[in-house]
């Protein structure tokens, strides 16, 4: 599967944005997905995932509350509703597909398969 991410920007703290992450193919209800962040200077940061039906979802403690990750199958599409940004929130936003029959929070990026190219997220003070 091919992983098309979109929908970052340049925002106020306090705002909201929606990236979203296309996967091509007939077959995207059969993965797993996740967003992953990473900042400048630092590591790869799991954010959220969700399994094939969209029934199961898991969040890094910095965003839940805040973020929320939800697809649609028919669309073949992910989303990452992000509100009341943070300035901390600012990094390159990647998704992320693993194929499996059953979900688990994969949180570590040799979980997942297939990658996103990343949308930028920059959340000014």
């Amino acid at each position: 599967v091919q992983l098309q991410a979109s929908g970052g920007g340049l925002v106020q703290a306090g705002d909201s944005l929606r990236p979203s992450c296309a996967a091509s193919g007939r077959t995207f209800s059969s993965y797993h997905m996740g967003w992953f962040r990473q900042a400048p200077g630092k590591e790869r940061e799991f954010v959220a995932g969700i399994s094939r039906s969209g029934s199961s979802t898991s969040y890094v403690d910095s965003v839940r509350g805040r973020f929320t990750i939800s697809r649609d199958n028919a669309k073949n599409t992910v989303y990452l509703q992000m509100n009341s940004l943070k300035p901390e929130d600012t990094a390159l936003y990647y998704c992320a597909a693993v194929s499996g029959s059953y979900y688990v929070a994969r949180t570590r990026e040799t979980q997942y398969d297939y990658w996103g190219q990343g949308t930028q997220v920059t959340v000014s003070s």
